[in-house]
């Protein structure tokens, strides 16, 4: 019998040269189109703002009085609602895409499959204003779900009338994005866990919950990241939806640069809501990783 020899394999390691030459111009374009605005950002916020000129002053010294003019009730106000609307709207989104994204994944037929996807594209890539409008005239004043939101004892000039539809607005955007993140977790598990688990006696419900919902929690987490992360950078939806009495972080940064012209408060609430974002984004995926690890 012959014998085959090892021979040891020679791999070869990529020269430094050709990594700096591969990535050099993805960090170029991430440095001066992703960190510098961010960093200019920040100087900004840093400068001084004299009313009845546009911008900051030149040569100023830099002080922090634009942070110190946002510890107050109404920024913690506006703060907190775009938060807090974000948020449930985040998770009615996950209501509403997770049975869906299992419903299109196992119930329908491949060609079905294909034009609720098509569908659902088709809804993520249409104008925000359009959609916005649609909710309007369906959620609004004149809407013709008005009469329902009236029986709830609702006047459609309240403050809970109006969150209601701005939350509505927020979820009809939300769901095709959230339903396409959770189709792919869909179709990577196995539909023979879910038949084992029943054929062993498990009710339906309880192998979604034991089999379907622990396999698809990442993705879920992802979604819920993406959406929230929408909802809370939303300006259309609030800003047509609210009437001017739910008013969004992004508003409030649109009026000071555009209509004050003070540009270092409006940099500094944007860095502010940049790192409530990043904290929120950050406390979720820490906890996913806590959850994994246990």
């Amino acid at each position: 019998m012959t014998k085959v020899r090892r021979q040891p394999v020679a791999i070869s390691i990529p020269d430094r040269r050709d990594a700096a030459l591969t990535l050099g111009p993805a960090l170029l374009v991430f440095a001066f189109g992703f960190l510098s605005p961010l960093i200019n950002l920040a100087i900004e916020s840093l400068k001084e703002f004299t009313p009845g000129r546009v911008g900051s002053v030149e040569n100023a010294a830099a002080t922090v009085q634009n942070y110190y003019e946002l510890a107050n009730q109404a920024f913690a106000s506006v703060l907190l609602t775009t938060f807090w609307i974000g948020g449930v709207a985040a998770i009615i989104g996950q209501l509403v895409a997770f049975p869906l994204a299992y419903f299109i994944v196992r119930r329908i037929s491949p060609r079905m499959r294909t034009l609720t996807l098509g569908f659902l594209i088709t809804l993520v890539l249409s104008s925000v204003l359009i959609k916005t409008y649609a909710i309007e005239l369906t959620f609004g004043s004149v809407g013709i779900f008005r009469p329902f939101l009236l029986t709830l004892g609702l006047s459609p000039n309240s403050r809970e009338y109006i969150n209601i539809v701005v939350i509505a607005g927020l979820v009809h955007s939300i769901i095709p994005v959230a339903t396409l993140t959770l189709i792919g977790a869909m179709q990577s598990i196995d539909p023979r866990l879910l038949d084992a688990a029943q054929s062993l006696g498990a009710p339906g419900w309880k192998a979604h919950l034991s089999i379907t919902l622990p396999l698809s929690f990442p993705a879920l987490i992802s979604s819920t990241l993406v959406s929230l992360t929408f909802a809370i950078s939303a300006f259309v939806i609030p800003m047509v939806l609210g009437r001017g009495r739910v008013l969004f972080m992004s508003n409030v940064i649109y009026t000071r640069f555009s209509d004050i012209a003070n540009y270092p408060s409006g940099a500094a609430i944007s860095l502010v809501m940049l790192a409530a974002a990043l904290a929120v984004v950050a406390v979720i995926t820490f906890a996913q990783a806590w959850k994994v690890s246990r």
